[in-house]
């Protein structure tokens, strides 16, 4: 376009009142957040942590009964705090780290904002191109538009050519033809053929147009105040989570219950049918029930659960962002784990999203000097540099890759284009396949589509014509972009070369795709707007698809004419793997098929217009160079754009899965053996064998520490290599029972060994309980003859809580597929791998739980009913607790060598 185009009248001044006081106005601010506090309110939806709410409440009527009634210390208040302090870390920890990352997202957006866009304005009298961050657009300035920009606000259009916009994300129209006069013909349409939308795409041509509404006065900003919906998905964490909030509140009350009728029932039994009824008497065992009932409640209920799941989902937040996933929701570490199908784009993800020329015929005989004027000269794309310094294209991404491959043959493009003295252009449109420019003197550069070239040429010079057939199928074969260059100055126009470009499959998408589909056994779907022919190579050079391997492939149109049942059954067969020339519509239905089906789907997307499929899918994953309105629409951000940053999310979602399994099946294990243990005292005497303090130590603070320990190990390869769990599975399954159950029973068993033995003896010291161990004080199940003293019971608590300690590595080694015998001889013979088997939080929650248990029998033996240990009784509970540890290795090492063969 001409310097002196009449538009140019229009400009505004660079230094005009309009362009200094309008700078930084155009931006759409984002959504108005809810306030702090009605988020943090969303985190007590939890079911267990509305459990939790309960017992809470329970333990302060009950506290308050105990220190206004019976002149109890205000330390029974400890209890009810402890229950507190569990809700607040539950709930907050989560809550922090979705606020963190919050502003960490906002962050990222704010790229948006700043993308430079090519402005008319007045410069000391004269009109010329700047570029201004798009923020900086004012009403009235004139803006150039080429194919590939995002149009930057609404606008009117001054001239345009061949100009074709994608308006989906209003219209639903990806093509929309757009002119300076507005004429439409008989088509009915939503916005005139003379307007232009901000953050619409130019697909091809160029325009002139006039900025005339900014910000949230644009039709994108009117639809970002309108209240957005959020989708209804829940995910297989949130679904299990019920199932299991539910039954542990079921079973905890029906055993609170009981408890509670046995105390009576003993009551009745020993004292009533002996001194007769006495109403203070019952009311007094009937609170002192409930008191214990609630404690047991508290036991039951595990509150280091919700605290596992936070600190596990927060913890692989953290260190999946220093793998390039940006997450922004907490849920979406966890679903990424359970993610059956990808559907993934093609360009950006499985490519470079780097146009380059991989190609040139012919090799020998090219005059380059000629060639590279004619590239420079007939183009309107530029080259800029990052904030690496890397060259970056501006324009069409076809023209950037050949101007970069004539600077990297030490031609400058800017330089050769000064020189020229262009007299006319013709721009590239559809109907003529190709782009001319003549000089003043009569040079003629022509570049398009090779089938047109070549049959205008009538020069061929050393190019033998059929060999240049050949080749270019050959290269349109492997899915590559053709260009051929001719030439014409007095003469007959003669072809110069044919150029081949392609953007290149990332060096890591074959491994990347190779470890999804065939080890974590997750299918991919190639979704692109690319025609099938380059999207079929793209996919077997990505390895989606095995040269000779039976694929089915469609495209949009395709697709899109399928019946709901036809295209259900398509999207069920495993050799679909193919969806091209698709549109933001054809996306969202598939994912919608695929959850129809009982898929658990993550979709990725880079555009405005896929944020439906986005919001739609399980997880969402924007990419790090999308627009704003696919990453708030997405769950995470994939930052590198890369598909192998895609497998590190699931090797985090399945990782913390299974930390949580492991914490729940150390957890519930002994929550049996403590509800048991309780249950049994209840129905044998009036004396807890744990009291409410003593519960407090092991239920809040050894689970809080334990689900601190289990969900920051780090992440294991080896959960590359299984299924995904199934949307119907349970977080405990079967085999996980049998161990809960198995291990709490024989805890139990032991402990109730434990109890018998001090009941009916007088043992000074552990030592002397083993030394006098006597087999009828096991099977006297009669009235209790000896009271218990504080230090036989510091000596029942302690021992209790040396099994939870060596009970935290088999937790630890739970479906690993190794041993810690194993693991001590790799970190002997190889210290660097202790990172890769161990956290430094582990090794120190295992030091705080000794400590913590030392403290509290040594030291604050009173507050806990217990009296100081001497080093000998610490000695041998040690040792006697280990074979817990001892006898799961012995198990471990045969089950994995058993399992080698």
């Amino acid at each position: 376009m001409a310097t002196n185009d009449v538009y140019k009248r229009l400009c505004l001044d660079n230094n005009s009142k309009e362009v200094l006081q309008g700078k930084g106005g155009n931006i759409i601010p984002p959504p108005e957040k809810e306030p702090l506090w009605k988020g943090f309110l969303e985190k007590f939806k939890d079911p267990l942590i509305i459990v939790l709410l309960v017992v809470f409440c329970f333990s302060v009527m009950v506290a308050t009964y105990e220190v206004c009634c019976h002149g109890a210390p205000r330390s029974s208040f400890i209890e009810p705090c402890g229950v507190l302090v569990a809700l607040l870390l539950a709930t907050g920890v989560g809550f922090w780290f979705e606020v963190k990352a919050a502003k960490e997202f906002d962050v990222l957006n704010q790229v948006k904002n700043k993308r430079k866009v090519q402005v008319i304005r007045k410069i000391d009298g004269q009109a010329k191109t700047l570029y201004v961050p798009k923020h900086d657009v004012v009403v009235g300035d004139i803006v150039k538009l080429e194919g590939g920009d995002e149009i930057p606000a609404d606008g009117i259009v001054l001239k345009a050519n061949n100009l074709m916009v994608d308006e989906s994300n209003f219209t639903g129209e990806p093509y929309a033809s757009k002119n300076a006069d507005g004429a439409v013909g008989d088509k009915e349409v939503a916005y005139p053929a003379n307007m232009l939308l901000r953050s619409s795409t130019v697909i091809e041509g160029e325009a002139v147009m006039q900025v005339q509404k900014i910000g949230l006065d644009t039709e994108e900003g009117k639809g970002v105040v309108q209240a957005s919906q959020d989708s209804n998905v829940k995910t297989p964490l949130n679904r299990q989570l019920e199932y299991l909030g539910r039954f542990i509140s079921l079973a905890s009350f029906v055993i609170a219950g009981l408890i509670v009728v046995g105390r009576l029932a003993y009551y009745y039994l020993t004292v009533v049918s002996v001194g007769g009824f006495e109403w203070l008497g019952f009311f007094q065992v009937l609170i002192n029930s409930i008191m214990i009932a609630v404690a047991l409640i508290v036991v039951a209920v595990p509150e280091g659960l919700p605290m596992s799941v936070t600190v596990s989902l927060a913890l692989s937040m953290r260190k999946m962002l220093k793998e390039n996933n940006l997450v922004r929701k907490l849920h979406a570490c966890e679903t990424m784990g359970a993610a059956t199908v990808i559907c993934t784009d093609k360009t950006g993800t499985l490519t470079e999203n780097k146009m380059r020329v991989m190609a040139c015929f012919p090799e020998e005989g090219v005059d380059m000097d000629l060639l590279a004027r004619g590239i420079a000269i007939n183009s309107t794309a530029n080259l800029s540099t990052d904030e690496h310094g890397a060259p970056q294209t501006i324009g069409n991404p076809t023209e950037g890759a050949l101007l970069k491959w004539i600077a990297a043959k030490g031609y400058n493009y800017e330089a050769l284009r000064e020189q020229a003295n262009v007299a006319q252009v013709v721009p590239f449109s559809t109907e003529i396949k190709r782009m001319e420019t003549t000089t003043v003197e009569g040079e003629r550069f022509v570049k398009g589509a090779p089938e047109v070239v070549i049959s205008l040429c009538d020069d061929f010079g050393v190019i033998d014509k059929q060999q240049a057939l050949t080749l270019l199928a050959t290269y349109q074969a492997k899915g590559m972009r053709t260009l051929a260059f001719a030439y014409q100055h007095h003469g007959a126009l003669a072809l110069q070369a044919i150029v081949a470009i392609a953007d290149p499959v990332r060096s890591d998408v074959a491994e990347a795709i190779n470890t999804c589909r065939n080890h974590a056994h997750v299918r991919v779907i190639m979704v692109t707007g690319d025609n099938a022919l380059t999207a079929g190579e793209i996919a077997q050079q990505a390895g989606l698809v095995e040269r000779g391997e039976p694929v089915v492939a469609l495209t949009g149109a395709e697709f899109e004419a399928l019946t709901d049942e036809e295209a259900k059954t398509l999207v069920g067969n495993a050799e679909f793997k193919i969806l091209s020339r698709a549109k933001p519509n054809d996306k969202a239905r598939l994912v919608g098929l695929l959850q129809e089906r009982g898929e658990v789907v993550a979709v990725t997307g880079d555009g405005t217009n896929d944020a439906p499929a986005l919001k739609k899918a399980q997880v969402g994953l924007s990419m790090g160079d999308g627009t704003a309105r696919a990453k708030e629409a997405s769950d995470i951000t994939i930052i590198d754009n890369s598909f192998a940053s895609i497998n590190t999310a699931i090797l985090w979602g399945r990782s913390l899965y299974l930390n949580i399994r492991r914490f729940v099946v150390f957890q519930m294990t002994i929550n049996v053996a403590a509800c048991l243990i309780v249950l049994y005292g209840a129905f044998m005497g009036l004396d807890s064998p744990l009291n409410v303090t003593q519960m407090l130590w092991v239920n809040l603070i050894m689970d809080t520490f334990a689900a601190m320990a289990l969900s920051s190990l780090p992440a294991d390869p080896r959960v590359m290599n299984d299924y995904p769990r199934k949307t119907n599975s349970k977080i405990i399954d079967r085999g996980m029972m049998k161990m809960i159950l198995g291990s709490g029973l024989v805890f139990f068993a032991i402990l109730v060994g434990i109890w018998q033995m001090l009941s009916h003896g007088d043992y000074m010291s552990f030592e002397a309980l083993l030394r006098d161990f006597d087999i009828d004080h096991l099977t006297d199940f009669s009235a209790a003859t000896h009271v218990r003293n504080p230090h036989e019971l510091g000596i029942f608590f302690t021992f209790f809580v040396m099994l939870q300690f060596w009970n935290i590595f088999n937790a630890r080694y739970f479906r690993t597929g190794r041993s810690l015998v194993e693991d001590l001889v790799d970190m002997v013979r190889r210290p660097s791998s202790i990172k890769r088997h161990y956290s430094t939080g582990f090794a120190f929650v295992l030091v705080v739980i000794l400590v913590g248990q030392f403290l509290i029998t040594n030291v604050f033996g009173k507050m806990f009913g217990v009296e100081a240990l001497s080093a000998t009784d610490w000695l041998l509970l040690v040792a006697v607790t280990s074979p817990v540890l001892l006898i799961g290795e012995v198990f471990r090492l045969l089950r994995n060598r058993l399992a080698r063969r």
